[in-house]
């Protein structure tokens, strides 16, 4: 994403210079590569001859341990914002996500940029991502004269893209909760990058959400994607997800669950307001995320290895995969009785 960026950005008239901050080496037409740490106290020492800067440096893997990842991503957030208000940088664009709302019931569709922020700090992915966001709303009442925007993608699909939701179609079938009806909203890199670039460039204040127009049915993304679902009682889908966290079987908490049972559809007038149009439309993007994925297998969030899909999701599919679940549980269970 970065080095989307900064390509983009070099590319805009009116930008005197483009700098790369990054621990590796860049190499990118038009662009001056500075070696910097952004988790660094130090760090405003490289800033000081920078106007905007767009923080992309976010750890969203699935894989890494949660303290680890919560430290990456919180400190990197605040140390940037301290750096660049002690540099006099005169905005910061950082990137969270539209998860920040919250999927329930009786959200609107689409979500605006001023809907409250409803989604539970439970830990994930999602709790960095809300703490993120106070950092923002206190860093220009702590320092006068710093601007911070906030970028706030849908699902994000793409090349390089891996995350619950992409996981989410790498299942033999599609985990459907009885009585619920998701709508289907996604948001490709390159549309992010194009966003975050009108962002810094356009100096747009508060929060700016950036998806493809509109969203798709989950019978559509089950007539685009090839899968079929498998329903569950709510109670159980999110009590066996519950169970697989606690015993550290599958990464997404259960909370996550919610993304794909109600809506969090996000409006993005206010960032079209200023001309940006999305490259990509909801089926465009989605049809990307099928490629990326291609050859993957997943259950609740867990990839799987060639043995393991070979195995476990063979010819009966996802209930098999319930099966191998449940008996997982069982034995998680008996160890900790033995111990």
């Amino acid at each position: 994403m970065g080095r989307a960026v900064a390509a983009q950005v070099a590319a805009s008239p009116g930008v005197r210079k483009t700098i790369a901050l990054d621990q590796e080496p860049v190499d990118l037409p038009d662009v001056t590569y500075r070696k910097a740490d952004i988790r660094d106290p130090a760090l405003a020492e490289q800033l000081a001859d920078i106007d905007v800067i767009v923080h992309t440096d976010l750890d969203t893997s699935l894989d890494t341990e949660a303290s680890a990842r919560t430290a990456w991503n919180v400190r990197g957030a605040q140390t940037v914002l301290t750096a660049a208000a002690a540099a006099g940088v005169g905005r910061v664009v950082l990137v969270t996500s539209a998860m920040v709302y919250g999927a329930l019931p009786d959200n609107p569709v689409p979500l605006p940029e001023d809907a409250p922020l409803r989604a539970i700090p439970d830990g994930s992915l999602v709790a960095d991502y809300l703490e993120i966001e106070q950092l923002a709303e206190r860093a220009p009442k702590a320092h006068p004269g710093l601007a911070v925007t906030v970028v706030r993608p849908a699902a994000l699909a793409g090349p390089g893209v891996d995350t619950v939701f992409t996981r989410h179609f790498e299942a033999p079938r599609l985990l459907m909760v009885k009585d619920t009806e998701p709508c289907w909203q996604f948001c490709h890199v390159d549309d992010l990058a194009s966003a975050l670039v009108q962002a810094a460039i356009g100096e747009i204040d508060g929060q700016i959400n950036v998806a493809s127009d509109g969203w798709l049915s989950q019978q559509q993304v089950e007539e685009l994607s090839g899968l079929r679902r498998m329903e569950l009682p709510e109670a159980l889908a999110l009590g066996a997800a519950e169970r697989l966290h606690r015993l550290r079987l599958t990464p997404a908490p259960a909370t996550d669950l919610q993304y794909v049972m109600h809506p969090w559809a996000v409006s993005t007038d206010r960032l079209k307001a200023t001309g940006w149009e999305p490259g990509y439309t909801n089926t465009e993007a989605f049809q990307e995320l099928l490629l990326e994925i291609h050859g993957h297998h997943a259950a609740l969030a867990r990839r799987l290895g060639k043995k393991d899909a070979a195995t476990t999701l063979g010819a009966a599919g996802a209930t098999v995969a319930l099966v191998g679940t449940a008996a997982l549980v069982r034995r998680a269970r008996k160890k900790r009785r033995g111990a």
